[in-house]
């Protein structure tokens, strides 16, 4: 009689393609074995799936190859049998018309390369914006025990002996360039110092967010978050993920053990802490979705209370490397130690072991709980007449003065209506006009791109001002920052009362009240409404077709509505 270990070989899943001595075992294991992979690898131990989204044309994942290289090292040490794959790649600055279009596919992608091939758990090795959302989705929708690998952040940036940031610079530069107050020839020369190492945006945009929360949820190793990509610590923490995920294989530590609603809770109070992106809302909205937990938009006040701990840009003054020489997420949950939630991790332990011994080493980049960079920093959600189905805003990233706002609304019909107007100089607007931007949500871009930062007008830049209210169905970059209402649902072009509003309109924003609202009455809207038709779909094939067609709104997390959910059936039928 075989021994529980045996027992365990026979009943993992990869015996369903590797186990059976037949027609359909010979052909899974032979040509596997064209690589060079002797028999004895195919004896039940653990198969590691290494999900890469590396890409030269996802400047920020383009490390990944390395990192593979250290999880499949770990994994060979712990017993396991590692195979890389690819999936698609979302570079966040190259891809148009918004790599967020993408996201869903990616998931479809992870989610389907998982189920379809014979692996007993994965490691998501992801980095840039959307990629570590859409892997964790897919993922979630089959259900192995999974990890994650972050790509880490760029070193910081350099120009004329000063720091500067990814994105948040970008923004600044650029408005100096339209004030004046920058040379052209200065604007191009620091482009060649901002992005001076393989890795995602050294601020805390999207990418280090979700690698922040991502850490924060436990479905990676701690100090997963900040670890430049190009310190060696990152490879040696690839190693001991890949060691860690044979364990949890053994463990059958499944993905819907380690994720809880605790956990997302968790995820929006560590946003709020580290001054996280608005875009983390939709991914983890989409992410609940995918592993049926109940969370709601209103769910981001959780956080509203939570004090801004970290200083980096675009909220404060430090960027990435700086955060981890401070000590990184482990001082960070430390000092949320008491409002955390009680949380499974891929470790196997409660939330509270990755903050064990951790110490920081500058309290000004990591602030104390109780001397924060910001007050009650979290995100806040509006609703109201102009946003029923809600809105978000990000108030340390914003002019507080501004939070509490009413005043006449200048409407942008399109993106391309923006562009062609912002810089007129007898565009009528002040600096107390609320700017209104439509057409720009999942279904209307389509994609939700991260435009809902709209520049200032030319105008007024030249005055000074550097911050206005805007308001979208849009997203912006977790890089930026400013007064700026996103992701207002239902989008113009599915009908929301975005689409009513016209230039001249009253529009009052509360971030205390958490509201928005259009000063219109009910029945001058009905007239409109009854007056209005959506645009033209700007695709009418392939999958951005599909996307149109099924994409949910924004506070629904902007996935498809055919994939939330999960099915973890094994697959039986063969190809041959």
């Amino acid at each position: 009689m075989s021994d529980n270990s045996d027992d365990k070989k026979q009943n993992r899943r990869n015996r369903a393609w590797y186990g059976k001595l037949d027609k359909d075992g010979f052909i899974h294991r032979s040509w596997m074995k064209n690589q060079g992979f002797p028999d004895h690898v195919f004896d039940g131990r653990p198969v590691i799936g290494i999900c890469n989204t590396w890409s030269e044309l996802t400047p920020c994942n383009s490390g990944l190859r390395d990192l593979a290289e250290g999880v499949k090292r770990g994994v060979w040490e712990a017993g396991g049998f590692p195979v890389e794959f690819p999936v698609m790649s979302l570079g966040e600055t190259q891809m148009k018309p918004t790599a967020m279009l993408f996201r869903n596919l990616l998931s479809m992608d992870v989610e389907e390369s998982i189920r379809a091939y014979g692996m007993d758990g994965v490691v998501l090795l992801g980095g840039c914006d959307k990629t570590t959302p859409g892997q964790l989705m897919g993922a979630a929708s089959v259900d192995l025990p999974t990890i994650v690998v972050s790509s880490g952040p760029m070193l910081n940036g350099k120009w004329k002996g000063k720091d500067i940031g990814s994105g948040t610079d970008v923004w600044k530069f650029s408005e100096a360039v339209r004030a004046g107050e920058m040379t052209l020839k200065d604007f191009m020369a620091a482009e060649s110092g901002m992005s001076r190492s393989k890795g995602v945006c050294m601020t805390m945009g999207t990418a280090s967010t979700m690698a922040s929360l991502v850490e924060a949820m436990g479905l990676s190793l701690p100090t997963n978050a900040a670890l430049p990509a190009v310190d060696a610590r990152r490879m040696a923490l690839a190693h001991l993920t890949g060691k860690r995920i044979v364990e949890m294989v053994e463990e059958g530590l499944v993905l819907s053990k380690v994720v809880s609603r605790e956990s997302f809770e968790n995820a929006i109070l560590a946003n709020a802490a580290v001054g996280g992106s608005t875009n983390a809302v939709v991914h983890l909205l989409a992410l609940a979705g995918r592993v049926g937990i109940d969370l709601r938009l209103e769910d981001v006040e959780i956080g509203k209370d939570i004090p801004l701990l970290v200083n980096c840009m675009p909220s404060g003054q430090y960027l990435m490397e700086d955060f981890c020489y401070a000590g990184g997420m482990p001082v960070v949950l430390d000092r949320l130690k008491g409002h955390l939630r009680p949380a499974m991790t891929v470790m196997g332990k409660d939330i509270s072991a990755y903050a064990e011994g951790a110490e920081c080493y500058n309290d000004d980049v990591i602030h104390p709980y109780d001397a924060p960079v910001k007050a009650a920093a979290g995100l806040r959600m509006l609703k109201g007449n102009l946003a029923p189905d809600g809105a978000i805003v990000k108030p340390s990233a914003a002019t507080d003065a501004l939070l509490e706002h009413e005043a006449e609304a200048y409407v942008f019909e399109s993106i391309e209506d923006m562009k062609a107007n912002i810089d007129r100089e007898d565009l009528p607007v002040s600096k107390d006009t609320i700017l209104v931007l439509k057409g720009c949500g999942p279904k209307g871009y389509p994609g939700m791109p991260e435009v809902g930062n709209m520049p200032i007008p030319a105008k007024l830049v030249k005055q000074g001002v550097r911050d206005m209210v805007r308001i979208s169905d849009a997203r912006m970059s977790g890089t930026a920052f400013g007064t700026v209402v996103l992701h207002v649902a239902p989008e113009a072009q599915a009908g929301g009362p975005l689409a009513l509003v016209k230039t001249g309109d009253q529009i009052r924003v509360s971030a205390s009240a958490g509201a928005l609202e259009l000063l219109v009455d009910e029945a001058e809207l009905a007239k409109r409404r009854a007056a209005w038709q959506p645009d033209a779909p700007h695709y009418s094939r392939g999958y951005a077709r599909l996307y149109i067609d099924h994409v949910l709104q924004a506070n629904q997390g902007a996935d498809l509505d055919f994939l939330v959910g999960k099915d973890t059936r094994l697959v039986t039928r063969e190809s041959h």
